[in-house]
């Protein structure tokens, strides 16, 4: 299925839990002197247009990073990304995962991206010239890379979850990549729907990683008769003090909630 464009959701409040907590996890794995490899799934088009017709549309964003901006400080690691890209791109401009880990990434580490959807691919490219991207599963391509070299590093799978198989082959998937790079910080994120599809996927996952840490938030749909209310992170070895920057974050989306 190559239907999903994340445009029409970029800068939603769960890209703001997903991209706030990966950028955290990149800068502290950066600030030890050891090169690592970073790797995506779903790389989508790395750089987006909040003032752009599918942006707008949706209105995602104006409840997404145009709230939540303000919670964080100036030197957190999300914001560095965002703010590089709104200096290069325009105050509009929006990072997603590849652009945050180019801009958190040091020269020494490595990068592979894998994106199936041709015009995303093509944008991907334009966003970031000389980074390997392949055109083709990223499930496959993932497993075909490990154990990448240098070892220490971190995975994200991030798909769109149209396919809904999606939550039947992600258990198996991650089982198999661990079982290839034990030591790898592997990141899957999932929405949090009516109707909790997501539920059974991570109780078989804690079953398969009883060390592993899910962490999910919760939100006001973005819109009358949106589905999302919240955004979940599973997550294989995870940094030294993954938790507590967690918590941080849930308490800022507290404040959604409990506001009237």
């Amino acid at each position: 299925m190559l239907s999903y464009q994340h445009s029409y959701h970029a800068g939603n409040m769960a890209d703001v839990h997903k991209h706030a907590m990966l950028a955290w996890m990149l800068d502290y794995m950066t600030a030890k002197p050891k090169p690592l490899s970073y790797m995506e799934t779903h790389a989508g088009r790395a750089l987006y247009d909040l003032s752009g017709p599918e942006a707008l549309k949706t209105g995602e964003a104006a409840r997404g990073i145009a709230l939540a901006d303000r919670w964080f400080p100036a030197d957190h690691p999300y914001m560095r990304a965002l703010r590089a890209t709104r200096d290069r791109h325009g105050a509009q401009a929006y990072p997603g995962s590849p652009q945050i880990a180019m801009d958190l990434l040091r020269f020494e580490d490595s990068i592979a991206l894998s994106e199936l959807h041709p015009a995303e691919v093509e944008a991907l490219r334009a966003a970031l010239p000389g980074v390997t991207v392949s055109q083709t599963d990223g499930y496959a391509s993932a497993l075909s890379r490990c154990p990448p070299d240098p070892r220490r590093g971190l995975l994200l799978c991030d798909p769109s979850w149209e396919i809904k198989s999606d939550y039947e082959t992600v258990p198996d998937f991650m089982a198999k990549l661990h079982r290839k790079w034990a030591v790898g910080v592997l990141v899957l994120w999932y929405p949090v729907l009516e109707g909790a599809p997501h539920r059974p996927m991570v109780r078989q996952l804690h079953r398969q990683f009883p060390d592993a840490i899910s962490h999910t938030v919760a939100f006001p749909p973005a819109r009358p008769g949106h589905g999302m209310t919240g955004s979940g992170l599973f997550v294989v070895n995870p940094p030294y003090g993954f938790v507590d920057q967690a918590n941080w974050l849930s308490d800022r989306f507290a404040t959604l909630c409990a506001q009237p």
